[in-house]
């Protein structure tokens, strides 16, 4: 199992135990990422259920939030070649009107969706033309899979090498689509994770990256990149905080600028605003703090 398809169970474990998701449907994902029902039920035994019930999460009335940051620009669909002939990739684009640089946004476990275009409409409003790949393109792109459990089953069986050729590839279509820009990563749970992968695939392209509380990838080597790295944590995030001192350790060890901040009293995924955990304070301290960031090392 790799780091990432532990993360992926691991997920699905602590959703449970914090009343997110019923034991019904935690076990299906967890059975969907392949583990065996005897495995995934006494995972779920061992991780405990929290106070807080599913049924009572549905049950709470939605209240409107408002999203970090600026209202997002349009985005595209688009495609774009693969690393490989043959190969076509899709995402989503949205063009800065007057760019200061552009960034590769990578999406959660559950595929590209409406949140991450969101999040790249919301870079181009501040300045940054924005990618956002879908990261299961081969297998027909997220809304090709319906269920976000499938999306998340589907990233769990993919290996790190055709994740990091893809990235690439779409890099090179950012670099196509805003030449002469500096390029950045912005990335979001298995997203955050996927840009340290990115990092550790010796791409010298970027010139600054953003992992918001995202898994660090088995035995990472930063040696071969050169950007900026701004790494956001969740205060109450532990099962992700576990690996933050090795990746400052990774980081200062290729040398790399760097920067660790970690917002207190806040949970994994506090910045998406579509999600139980979003927080509005911290999430817009956050997107300062990524523009910040990019204005000074993207341009």
């Amino acid at each position: 199992m790799t780091s990432f398809h532990r993360y992926l169970v691991e997920e699905v474990a602590v959703d449970h135990a914090e009343g997110l998701i019923p034991r019904r449907e935690a076990l299906h994902r967890l059975t969907l990422l392949g583990l065996a029902l005897p495995a995934a039920s006494a995972l779920l035994a061992a991780c405990g259920t929290g106070q807080e019930s599913a049924a009572t999460v549905a049950a709470t009335p939605s209240i409107p939030v408002s999203p970090a940051g600026p209202s997002p620009l349009p985005t595209e669909a688009i495609t774009f070649p693969g690393p490989e002939a043959g190969v076509t990739l899709q995402g989503a684009w949205a063009a800065a009107r007057e760019p200061r640089g552009a960034v590769l946004v990578i999406h959660e476990n559950r595929g590209l969706n409406d949140h991450i275009r969101s999040v790249a409409g919301r870079l181009a409003a501040s300045g940054y033309s924005s990618l956002a790949p879908d990261l299961l393109s081969r297998e027909g792109g997220t809304a090709a899979l319906g269920d976000p459990a499938q999306a998340t089953a589907a990233l769990g069986r993919v290996p790190q090498d055709r994740f990091a050729a893809d990235m690439k590839a779409a890099l090179s279509e950012l670099e196509r689509r805003a030449p002469g820009r500096k390029l950045g990563a912005v990335g979001f749970c298995f997203g955050g994770g996927m840009v340290w992968l990115l990092l550790s695939s010796r791409e010298p392209r970027l010139s600054a990256a953003v992992p918001f509380y995202g898994p660090l990838p088995d035995n990472a080597d930063f040696s071969g990149a050169k950007a900026a790295v701004l790494a956001i944590y969740a205060g109450l995030d532990d099962r992700v905080n576990a690996t933050r001192d090795q990746a400052r350790a990774d980081l200062e060890k290729a040398g790399l600028t760097h920067e660790i901040v970690t917002f207190p009293g806040v949970n994994h995924a506090f910045f998406n605003d579509t999600g139980p955990r979003y927080d509005a304070g911290a999430a817009a301290q956050a997107y300062q703090r990524v523009l910040d960031w990019y204005g000074r090392y993207l341009g």
